[in-house]
């Protein structure tokens, strides 16, 4: 049997050891503490650290990252150097963080769970560090024979990996289930790192189950704070969850945009088709997508930082989780950006949606209309999709929109659109909605007879 050097914990690791068994000793509550030290591991994201990692990565050196090439090794021994660093433990083959096909390795490392019941519930982070070298044309819009640096595509997705890796190391202790961190090669070729790991899984891996998986692909190019979030439709309830992530307290929510596509185009499709539940981050194409243009300068590091603290919240969410196994939801593979368009299209009468009106203006004893039509998704049960928003209405008055999502009603959480049809119908005059709109949590305040007020004569 081979014995494994265990590596030292970091100096930020001990410090968190000693500063938690010091603090208990004074009353400290442990969640008030976990709380701040979720915030230190969410600030230790900085756009500086990962413009150092962008832009080693991207430099004309390693000759465009090409899976297999010398350049692609170079950029290997680079995201390993940092690895060892934070003493992650190598999941490839034969104890080394590599896991070999052909001429390419993609890179893993682990770290463990601290729940034996769901230690074997294996959550898989990933990001591809190759790129298409000097291009050609079947993988570059051109010009070819000159360096494809692919700063965006994908170093600032392996960035933004190494530093969630090192964000965790700001944690007191491990989340529930184990994390891989996963840098893929062979993306570009056919996304050839991503399939092959899901047929051929290291030895000390082999007895773990993928239960979800994460991509990091392109987020270096943020624009107007809009990510693009895919694959949120593979499992019930997974917009609710990347939503309640972006709206962590103190933070600046961005906009999601939420694709229903689902194309083989990165590593989050070889995980849907083998019935994972996943999400892919993106900041969106551009002019240098597979151009030599894609350089360093472009790259908006201050926008790497909140979609790299967004990532990290998601994942320690679910794998701190202490409900069972995220199910994945088969009907995501049928599904399109035209299905969505259909769910949130206006209703073109009442009949046409399930109502969470009751009479019509408050006269008397009678029960405040609020003037709005929800239609259910059968993917976010819990989160109706406002389709109708009558005129000069509470809902009109209060400022609620089209294609918002009700989450709740005065603070209590909507289980189905039949609750909040029951929960609006026995309100008084007056009711906060709160709403997804885009991504960010938005409470509205609906007042009857305010409404009322302002259509009087």
């Amino acid at each position: 049997m081979r014995i494994m050097r265990i590596p030292p914990p970091t100096s930020q690791v001990l410090l968190a050891a000693l500063l938690v068994s010091a603090l208990l000793l004074t009353g400290w509550q442990p969640a008030v503490f976990a709380a701040e030290l979720m915030a230190a591991a969410r600030s230790s994201i900085q756009a500086e650290d990962a413009k150092r990692h962008v832009a080693a990565l991207a430099d004309d050196a390693l000759e465009g990252r090409e899976g297999g090439s010398r350049g692609g090794r170079a950029a290997g021994s680079y995201i390993i150097s940092h690895l060892e660093k934070l003493g992650l433990e190598p999941a490839g083959d034969n104890g080394s963080y590599y896991q070999q096909f052909g001429s390419m390795r993609n890179i893993l490392a682990l770290a463990r769970g601290s729940y034996p019941a769901v230690a074997n519930e294996l959550i898989v982070v990933g990001a591809h560090y190759d790129h298409v070298g000097y291009g050609n044309s079947g993988n570059s819009y051109g010009p070819f024979g000159f360096v494809h640096n692919g700063a965006d595509d994908n170093a600032s997705g392996v960035a933004g990996l190494i530093e969630l890796a090192e964000a965790m190391q700001h944690l007191p202790g491990r989340p529930r289930r184990p994390i891989l961190f996963a840098f893929w090669d062979g993306e570009e070729k056919g996304l050839l790192g991503s399939y092959h790991f899901l047929r051929v899984r290291p030895a000390m891996l082999a007895e773990m189950s993928v239960v979800f998986s994460v991509n990091l692909d392109m987020i270096g190019r943020l624009r107007g704070e809009r990510l693009e979030v895919f694959g949120a439709r593979t499992s019930e309830g997974l917009r609710a969850a990347v939503v309640q992530s972006n709206n962590r307290p103190g933070a600046r929510p961005l906009e999601l945009a939420f694709d229903w596509a689902i194309d083989e185009d990165s590593d989050h499709y070889p995980f849907i088709a083998a019935s994972i539940p996943t999400v892919m981050f993106h900041t969106g194409l551009h002019d240098q997508y597979h151009r030599p243009s894609d350089d360093v300068h472009l790259v908006n590091f201050d926008g790497i930082e909140p979609v790299a603290r967004l990532t990290l919240d998601f994942v320690m969410a679910l794998a701190n989780d202490p409900g069972s196994v995220r199910s994945f939801r088969p009907q995501a593979r049928s599904e399109s950006d035209a299905t969505k368009r259909a769910l949130e299209a206006p209703a073109v009468s009442p009949a046409a949606t399930q109502s969470g009106e009751s009479q019509a203006r408050p006269v008397g004893n009678q029960r405040p209309r609020w003037g709005i039509g929800t239609r259910a998704d059968p993917g976010e049960p819990a989160n109706p999709v406002i389709v109708r928003i009558t005129r000069e209405s509470p809902a009109a008055q209060g400022g609620l929109m089209m294609g918002d999502r009700v989450l709740a009603v005065d603070g209590t959480a909507v289980t189905d659109q039949a609750d909040m049809v029951t929960r609006l119908a026995s309100a008084g005059n007056r009711v906060a909605l709160d709403v997804d709109r885009r991504g960010r949590v938005t409470r509205i305040v609906l007042d009857a007879m305010a409404a009322m007020d302002a259509v009087q004569p």
